[in-house]
């Protein structure tokens, strides 16, 4: 496919098994090198009819498939689908809902919202760019249901939970600004609290020393002056000071609210970090074409997956390599 490639494209390419295959055999073995992922045998031989592969290495799994050791492993669902899935969700502005997968695939609604939660796996963000550093964003924001928009009796249990932020998740937010040398990215979180313990130890740990770090008034509550040059503004008075704003966050969250309010519509706050990494990957990928963002994420699906015990809560995410 072309750099210039659309979703219409990838459908009709990935629509052919051998156009598959071949893209994951990139996509797995660069080298072109097939190898067994449970012995890193290179004897292995590739079996047509049942379309996967035999190893010759003494051991109880000779067979592995194109899904194996990925985020599809397990799936009865073809590549077919799952590629162009992958490409909706990875280039799609403000996401899609399972909904709209489930018509545009042909499958179930609850297999549609398994898929996405695979999916979202491996746009999860693996730290491989290293800490932020130069001229950072700090902020976080709320998530979670209106309140006047509730029950009045739900409306007066949220109130007695939290006068403050209601049933709302707190989800914290670290930018760093473009340099000559560097894009802007961002790197977001659910956290449990906004306690000083909590922010600091988030903020340090992606942060490097002796950066410039800029936030709202609420970074005298967690600011660390030995290891920051931190500035405040008060957004009671101000919204900037000179080069002090968080208008690169800000603008991240118009982002993560319009897909979260517009697409999804209602998220629970145990999944609610799914969504924020899916965010986060297409704010950090902006500046790629369509195909090599979608490449991008799926050399992230190698190496995880997520079973429906562990998307339940039933088990714990598993993660190989």
């Amino acid at each position: 496919m072309s750099d210039h490639a659309t979703l219409r494209d990838a459908i009709l390419y990935f629509a052919e098994f051998e156009n598959c295959r071949q893209f994951m055999i990139q996509l797995r073995w660069p080298d072109g090198v097939v190898k067994c992922p449970e012995c890193g045998s290179e004897k292995v031989t590739w079996l047509e009819k049942p379309r996967v592969w035999k190893c010759y290495a003494n051991h109880p799994k000779p067979r592995f498939s194109l899904k194996t050791g990925t985020i599809f492993e397990d799936s009865p669902i073809g590549l077919e689908k799952w590629l162009p899935a992958a490409w909706m969700l990875m280039n799609c502005k403000n996401g899609i809902s399972s909904y709209e997968l489930h018509r545009a695939l042909g499958v179930t609604q609850k297999t549609a919202w398994f898929m996405l939660q695979r999916i979202r796996l491996a746009m999860q963000d693996d730290l491989t760019g290293g800490m932020l550093g130069g001229e950072v964003e700090v902020d976080e924001t709320y998530i979670g249901g209106k309140v006047r928009n509730m029950h009045k009796d739900r409306k007066l249990e949220v109130q007695k939970i939290n006068r403050n932020t209601g049933n709302k998740t707190v989800v914290l937010g670290i930018l760093e600004r473009a340099s000559e040398k560097k894009t802007k990215r961002v790197r977001a979180t659910v956290v449990s609290d906004r306690k000083k313990e909590t922010m600091q130890a988030e903020v340090a740990g992606v942060v490097e020393k002796g950066t410039k770090v800029y936030s709202d008034d609420y970074g005298h509550q967690w600011k660390m002056d030995d290891r920051f040059e931190h500035e405040m503004v008060d957004h009671l008075s101000e919204y900037v000071r000179d080069n002090v704003h968080t208008n690169g966050m800000e603008n991240f969250w118009s982002l993560l609210k319009r897909g979260l309010h517009g697409t999804y519509v209602a998220v629970e706050p145990f999944h609610l970090f799914r969504y924020v990494d899916e965010q986060a990957f297409r704010f950090n990928n902006r500046e790629s074409d369509d195909l090599h963002r979608f490449v991008t994420g799926m050399r992230q699906c190698v190496g995880r997956r997520l079973t429906y015990a562990e998307l339940t809560g039933k088990a714990e995410v598993t993660t190989h390599g």
